[in-house]
């Protein structure tokens, strides 16, 4: 196995990725006949056996790979990465493997400079680059073989995990993303599969466990057919709980398949296809508190390991608008979690014309959808829904449920107080029992968790085609690729029935119904619908988006003598349909739709439905407003990279891109970025980066706190400036220690809340974004090769969880560490463990609960990293 020497060796030699610029050979410098590679980074078959990373090697043994090996994703041949004006990342098929990813997310922490919140299970994770606030995913894009899983990018985590398939990840920060990819100005990561096998047999088998529950079977076969052609099919089956505790085992699988045909005179023809059906866990914010100055768990609740989660919200009907659904019900599947079903069908095709023009075209149809079942504690109400079961059953503005209350005491003005009843047990526990409801759980608090039901129906039609010239003269060389992009997605989005329930404070916890009691404790009425104490809290939820987009672009690489200048431009246009659910705004008799208040029309619950609440909340009536809008922007980059010595550079870069959101405004991005890279033989090798970045009108919408149903408007600008340093030492060949650190100084400029500015937040963090991150990974190499032994130390500085700062999560260090044995040449055991000290972490805050959050008592809401967690898997190779 390459250490991660090998890896940095390779990185700094020659792993460029400019995801739709056609690649060149991957191979040493002094090899002028050295096959090409296809335009995702990937060698071609006459390079050797597609396993095998060709030059890396070399480049590890020479100690000097920033000679041998040479760029796989640059527009120009023979490229060595010390020559390049962009700011690169790669890591081998080992280094995944080594960092044993349990989401998407994880693999993103293997990019210097992204900061990842990856805490909310194996999908719907956070990601974020140089500054940008953390909650989202935009300007990063996800690629798999330089084609984006999604045009947006944000989602792609959902329909996207590695596998056997993938044979390494390749990234850029800046650069040239923006240009030759759509909605990636800020970063691209790309997800390089390995190619069919035309030379022989070949077969991969991984059987995967941990200690919580995940249990994985990877499958990798490839072969030829015939001459020039060949096949490989590969995928995964897995069956897990999630990384905290849970009573129900979320399964599902996901698989792939291609067929590549190689050209006599060069170039290929590749069909593939992928299929997925996923169920995976989902979890959000958690109640924490302060302890002296450090957050801690809650008392009664393992924050660590345990989950609100569990058997009582396995299937809840919630009352809705029947335009929705028929019959007025949609039921909440907790048991299914984020459940996701994708089918791609791709063409790939590549084809030299003359010695110096080859044509590319790559296409892709992916049908998609998810029916997303997530719980939210703390949402709407925030912190203030967090409060003892003695506030709850009390009267008055103390009470996270007093408008219930209230509509309880005119419903049934016999009562002599209000209870709680166990839906799981059926016991009932009075306002007047206070001892009971103080030792309720160990912690004597209830909460309002919200049900966020989201289903997504989508497809996502992506299409680049182009060409590449190269000229070379007396004194220069010259390459330039141009081509155009063409993306098609339709999105049909139901995120109605977003109700919220009642809940204790504990592992796998029970829902309440609020009740009212006679003098004696016994239950007259009941207030709530089967513990539902709100329906429609994120208002009628229905969407529809279309986008059409169409991108022209071209870059071009010239080099003279020493200096290398490049430039790239995209000019794309993007029509967008956005239609929105109209609320109800009449009575409607025969739809039992009646007005609740001046001018607020919504429909009648179904007959039969517990409970005090009469209707569903805001009220999809079928209608729908329309906004069509076109827009036109351009992208466009210039770089220069000055060779001083062989093993010595240093670069500048300037680009302006943008990310598109329908028919929202267009998102604009400046970086700039200079920096220095330098390889002493095999002793150290590393580069030093320092950037600015300025984010213009930033703007997403969020839930408003005193009205979940309303939603609020953020818009500012963020202004970034930082150091990006990332080495790798090896005093001898069997020790190495490798590192990566972010310094970044992120701030909040013009910050509007609905179009009203507000200068408290000038001058802030931007929420949920660290200044500080770095990594530190010792590795030792066993003996014969018989495998390594390597350990982790990643630290993730303070953040704060509101753009008002008012709430801060403290910085915190997780200690990771792993093996892995070649038992024979075929047969590899791996081991790792992450989180070894039970390091409390904490990410998010509660979003939901404002951009002015507050602690409350001692109190809040975040959403954490899990305790230890180990275990490993057993390959075999065929």
């Amino acid at each position: 196995m390459l250490l991660l020497t090998t890896r940095r060796a390779a990185l700094l030699a020659g792993a460029a990725l400019l995801p739709t610029a056609p690649a060149m050979a991957q191979t040493v410098a002094s090899a002028p006949d050295a096959s090409p590679v296809d335009r995702t980074g990937t060698p071609s078959p006459a390079q050797g056996s597609p396993t095998t990373e060709p030059g890396t090697a070399t480049a590890a043994e020479n100690g000097d790979g920033l000679q041998d090996i040479v760029v796989t994703g640059q527009t120009s041949r023979d490229r060595p990465l010390i020559t390049s004006s962009a700011d690169i990342t790669y890591a081998t098929r080992d280094d995944i493997d080594r960092r044993a990813p349990r989401s998407t997310a994880d693999m993103l922490e293997l990019v210097p400079g992204i900061f990842v919140e990856g805490t909310a299970g194996e999908a719907s994770n956070n990601y974020s680059v140089r500054g940008l606030q953390g909650g989202g995913q935009r300007f990063v894009q996800l690629e798999e073989d330089g084609m984006p899983i999604l045009y947006g990018g944000g989602g792609a985590d959902f329909f996207f995990q590695q596998d056997l398939t993938i044979d390494r990840l390749e990234a850029v920060k800046g650069g040239s993303s923006g240009v030759l990819t759509v909605n990636g100005a800020g970063a691209t990561i790309n997800f390089i599969s390995k190619r069919p096998n035309q030379e022989r047999f070949e077969a991969i088998a991984r059987g995967t466990y941990y200690n919580y529950g995940l249990k994985r079977a990877d499958l990798y076969v490839s072969a030829p057919l015939a001459e020039n052609l060949a096949f490989s099919i590969g995928g995964y089956y897995q069956s897990s709980p999630g990384v905290r505790r849970n009573p129900f085992d979320y399964d599902g699988y996901r698989v792939k398949a291609m067929l590549e045909y190689r050209f006599d005179g060069g170039g290929f023809l590749r069909l593939s296809a992928k299929r997925g059906d996923m169920n995976t866990a989902y979890y959000a914010s958690m109640p924490y508190r302060y302890d002296n100055g450090t957050p801690s768990g809650f008392p009664g609740l393992d924050t660590q390991r345990d989950n609100i989660g569990g058997d009582a919200f396995r299937n809840i009907a919630v009352p809705v608008s029947t335009f929705v659904e028929s019959d007025g019900i949609r039921n909440f599947h907790y048991d299914q979690g984020i459940k996701s079903i994708s089918n791609q069908f791709r063409v790939d095709f590549e084809k030299p014309v003359t010695d110096t023009f080859d044509v590319f075209l790559r296409s892709r149809y992916l049908d998609y959808s998810y029916d997303f079942n997530g719980l939210f504690p703390g949402s709407g109400t925030g912190n203030a829904g967090l409060a003892s079961a003695v506030s709850y059953l009390t009267p008055g503005s103390g009470s996270p449920i007093n408008d219930l209350l209230s509509a309880g005491a005119v419903a049934f003005p016999a009562r002599v107080s209000f209870g709680i009843r166990n839906l799981r047990t059926g016991t009932v526990i009075g306002a007047n029992q206070t001892s009971q409801l103080d030792a309720l759980n160990g912690n004597g608090f209830l909460q309002r968790t919200t049900l966020n039901h989201d289903r997504l129906d989508a497809h996502d039609f992506g299409l680049n085609l182009g060409g590449r010239w190269e000229y070379q003269g007396g004194s220069f060389t010259n390459s330039l690729t141009a081509g155009m992009m063409y993306y098609a997605v339709h999105r049909r989005q139901n995120q109605s029935a977003v109700a919220s329930v009642v809940n204790d404070v504990r592992d796998n916890s029970d829902i309440y119904d609020i009740v009212a009691l006679d003098g004696g404790n016994n239950v007259i009425g009941t207030l709530s619908d089967n513990g539902l104490v709100s329906y429609g809290d994120w208002g009628n939820g229905i969407r529809v988006r279309d986008d059409n987009a169409v991108s022209l672009y071209a870059n071009d690489e010239l080099a003279i003598g020493k200096l290398r200048i490049d430039g790239g431009i995209r000019f794309e246009n993007i029509q967008s349909t956005a239609r929105d659910g109209i609320d109800a705004a009449a009575v409607d008799a025969a739809n039992r739709i009646v007005e609740i208040r001046p001018g607020v029309f919504q429909q009648q619950v179904p007959s039969g439905t517990a409970g005090l609440i009469t209707t569903v909340g805001p009220t999809f009536a079928g209608r729908y407003t329309t906004l069509n809008r076109t827009q036109e922007k351009i992208a466009w980059t210039v770089g220069a990279n000055y060779l001083i010595t062989p093993n010595l550079s240093i670069y500048a870069r300037y680009a302006d891109g943008f990310q598109t959101n329908s028919a929202d405004p267009i998102t604009t991005i400046k970086l700039y970025e200079a920096g220095i890279r330098y390889q002493y033989e095999r002793f150290f090798s590393g580069s030093v980066t320092v950037f600015r970045t300025n984010f213009d009108d930033q703007n997403y919408n969020f839930a408003n706190p005193e009205n979940p149903a309303q939603q609020q408007n953020i818009n500012a600008d963020l202004r970034t400036k930082g150091i990006e340093i990332d080495a790798v030492i090896r005093p001898v060949r069997w020790f190495s220690i490798d590192g990566q650190a972010v310094f970044q100084d992120p701030r909040l400029q013009n910050l509007q809340l609905d179009g009203a500015t507000q200068a408290g937040y000038e001058g802030n963090r931007p929420e949920r974004t660290p200044s500080t991150l770095w990594t530190v990974t010792p590795a030792i190499q066993l003996p014969n090769g018989l495998g390594d032994i390597f350990a982790r130390y990643k630290y993730v500085g303070k953040i704060f969880a509101d753009a008002g700062n008012g709430v801060a999560l403290p910085g915190y260090g997780v200690t990771s560490a792993g093996i892995n044995v070649n038992v024979t040449p075929q047969l590899q055991v791996s081991f790792n463990a992450e989180n070894i000290f039970n390091v409390v972490g904490l990410t998010e805050g509660n979003p939901r609960q404002g951009q002015t959050q507050a602690i409350t008592q001692g109190f809040f809401y975040a959403r954490g990293i899990v305790g230890p967690t180990y275990g490993g898997s057993v390959t075999l190779r065929f």
